[in-house]
């Protein structure tokens, strides 16, 4: 099973009968902001969503991107236009590592077909695919398409983990820390007022897990670099990164090379809220 769809398979599906719901995610913590990068060129039928309007809750003790509640995410998903029982692609500019938040949510909550455009928007330019300018509004008010099943968020089926939780599976299982290696050692923290990591964390950056133009190393790659961690199918594991939204892309990574993992979504703009919490700065 993939959680991955390329340029030209999609372009297909988008010509069918039951086209999927387009979702478009693109975030920037320097700007300019999202929803302008959409505007100046999109996937025609994209709706763009917001990632720090509808992807998560208000920064504060849960960290800089808490999860967002479940029916305010399940509002703005149904104002986008998706229903349980048509298919959704998620995307953002290129590498997917805003738009697996979105991934990561729609399946959390219920949503059983959810992909990643791989490689994002600049697969779809690079593969020839129209490109689409302006701004989008959401087609629909809070209550979603008229047909469908409704989506609602109620469920939340993925496993995730909080400081407690993090802390334990570094101590007795895998827990990844998504961010660059700078970050991770504490030689550098451009974002959280305090650098280093998780005692016990292992540094696997996410964007090690992708080429050049973005696109996801095969999933036979993929296990072979997780192995080389002691990350195998069955291995407990847990990912966080600096506010969890980036931890969602080594989720996604590790899902398509068959490995189940726990997000820990507060991620270290959590861990820190809480001085009493230790802190590392070298290898595990």
């Amino acid at each position: 099973m993939t959680f991955l769809v390329d340029a030209v398979a999609l372009e297909a599906e988008l010509a069918s009968d039951r086209p999927p719901v387009l979702l478009d995610t693109r975030w920037s913590l320097s700007g300019p902001p999202g929803r302008e990068v959409f505007a100046a060129g999109h996937l025609p039928g994209a709706v763009f969503v917001d990632l720090d309007a509808d992807l998560a809750s208000p920064p504060g003790r849960g960290g800089r991107h808490p999860l967002p509640d479940p029916s305010r995410f399940a509002a703005a998903m149904r104002r986008a236009g998706v229903t349980l029982d048509r298919p959704v692609v998620v995307m953002d500019g290129r590498e997917g590592s805003q738009a697996a938040r979105m991934w990561w949510l729609l399946r959390h909550h219920g949503h059983d077909d959810v992909r990643l455009l791989d490689g994002g928007l600049a697969a779809w330019a690079d593969s020839g695919g129209d490109v689409a300018t302006g701004e989008v509004l959401p087609p629909y008010g809070d209550d979603g398409p008229p047909d469908g099943v409704r989506f609602t968020a109620d469920l939340a089926r993925l496993p995730v983990l909080d400081a407690a939780g993090a802390a334990a599976m570094a101590r007795d299982g895998v827990l990844l820390d998504a961010r660059a290696e700078a970050r991770y050692l504490g030689r550098t923290e451009p974002i959280d007022p305090v650098a280093g990591h998780i005692p016990g964390a292992v540094c696997f950056p996410t964007l090690d897990l992708v080429v050049p133009d973005g696109r996801f190393l095969p999933a036979d790659v993929l296990r072979v670099l997780f192995a080389g961690v002691d990350v195998r199918p069955g291995t407990p594991v847990g990912v966080y990164c600096g506010s969890g939204v980036t931890a969602s892309h080594e989720v996604l990574a590790l899902a398509e090379a068959g490995i189940e993992a726990a997000l820990y979504a507060g991620s270290w703009s959590d861990w820190i809220t809480d001085p009493a919490r230790p802190v590392a700065t070298t290898e595990r």
